[in-house]
């Protein structure tokens, strides 16, 4: 049933591709995004009587969805199975309209970023932050609501078939995720070989759609990793053999508090590796100013290998730590302290992580698209005070959307993925076996 869930999911975006290159192809700067919006939502509304059928033809009348004995309560229908799906599928279509929303210039929340740029800066990033914490309020509530109806209707599978329906038109959201890295290197590349203005003009136009597309994508990444994080979580509750976990304990709510914390501590980690091969970068670009002739009247080539050398190296050793945090969190707390803090330590870095992620993403999409927003000709337009400001705020985003928000998707994942396979160790070698 999976199998064929996703199955029907690739083959129907790959129908709905058609939209962008035949169907209705953009034949105006306006109609990126709403092209690209609409392959969304077509895909979605595709596949909903596909599962539907699927689900009519390959599924019994009624089954069994839990790991106790099997009763009325805990058996499950066809229709229940399509209902987990199609909450999940539709949940994420929300989750895209709503970071469309609040990560496009042509609505007003970046439109209100771009003009708090009249200010100076300062007000950009504090217009920036109250937009990403917004921003997280539909979401939640639609994975709440969405993981409320699943259980109810098929427990823990019907969670993970939720899941299973958010990633049922992945085909369609890599697609529009991917678009956004390739409009900005294309407008990067315009600008190296000294293209002329209105090819510029264009890239700005497609790369402001990616700026977007690539948050949706985003968005649909945290919604997903939410959904199996808990799908895992619950079979890691499971498998150490508790049918529930009780956060007025003591040691699991003191975990559940740390477990809370750890996404800060992971953004903290991952935002200032950015801001340290930042600090590299500058140096070696003023020293190569500084001993490169020619270099600032353009008549002499800079060092352009050391660069990138400083980036890629800076990259990976900067992620060494995050890594640890990670996978030892999870690794020490079981170990020490037993499966009941470690329950503690998953639910509390899921139910933080996806809140900032979201806040993350969402934020720095805003910026970059308020900045090109004043760009097109908004406040005085490229080079004036208020474009100033603009970079400020997207200088401070892009760490942000690129680095410590989609990582957090991972923090979530493998911290369940890591519990789950360990947890029989635990229960068997834990140090704390007062509280197996």
């Amino acid at each position: 049933y999976p199998l064929l869930i996703s199955a029907a999911g690739i083959v129907c975006c790959f129908f709905t591709s058609f939209v962008a290159t035949d169907w209705s192809p953009v034949r105006a700067e306006e109609d990126v995004e709403t092209v690209l919006k609409y392959q969304l939502i077509i895909s979605t509304v595709i596949i909903t009587p596909i599962v539907f059928i699927i689900s009519f033809m390959f599924l019994p009348a009624q089954f069994c969805v839990s790991n106790l004995e099997c009763t009325e309560e805990t058996m499950s229908t066809w229709k229940g199975a399509f209902a987990c799906v199609a909450s999940g599928l539709w949940s994420g279509l929300l989750i895209g309209l709503v970071t469309e929303y609040y990560t496009s210039h042509s609505y007003a929340p970046v439109r209100e970023v771009a003009q708090a740029t009249k200010t100076g800066a300062a007000t950009v990033i504090i217009y920036g932050l109250a937009l990403g914490y917004m921003s997280c309020i539909i979401p939640v509530a639609a994975l709440g609501l969405t993981i409320y109806v699943s259980f109810k209707l098929a427990y823990m599978y019907g969670v993970a078939l939720a899941a299973l329906g958010m990633l049922s038109s992945l085909a369609i959201g890599l697609t529009i995720d991917a678009y956004g890295p390739i409009t900005d290197n294309a407008g990067g590349i315009a600008e190296m070989a000294g293209l002329g203005s209105s090819v510029r003009h264009i890239t700005d136009t497609l790369d402001a759609a990616g700026n977007t597309t690539a948050a949706i994508g985003k968005g649909f990444a945290i919604g997903s990793a939410a959904l199996v994080s808990l799908a895992l979580f619950g079979a890691f509750v499971a498998r150490i053999g508790e049918t529930h976990v009780d956060i007025l304990d003591p040691l699991i709510f003191a975990f559940l508090l740390f477990g809370s914390m750890l996404p800060y501590w992971f953004s903290a980690m991952t935002m200032k590796a950015v801001g340290v091969a930042a600090m590299e970068m500058v140096v070696e670009v003023r020293e190569q100013f500084a001993q490169i002739p020619g270099l600032m009247e353009g008549t002499a080539k800079p060092n352009y290998e050391r660069c990138v050398n400083i980036a890629t190296q800076a990259s990976l050793r900067q992620m060494v730590a995050p890594a640890l945090l990670v996978i030892l969190s999870p690794l020490v707390t079981g170990y020490v302290f037993g499966v009941h803090a470690l329950s503690g330590l998953l639910a509390g870095g899921l139910c933080s992580g996806v809140q900032m992620a979201i806040s993350a993403s969402n934020t720095g999409g805003a910026w970059d698209n308020a900045k090109k927003y004043i760009e097109a000709g908004a406040y005085g337009g490229k080079g004036s005070d208020c474009h100033k400001a603009a970079v400020v705020g997207d200088t401070v985003g892009d760490p942000l959307k690129d680095t410590s928000g989609p990582a957090l998707n991972i923090l979530m994942k493998l911290m369940a993925i890591l519990s789950l396979v360990f947890a029989d160790f635990f229960v068997a070698h834990s140090l704390n076996n007062n509280f197996k």
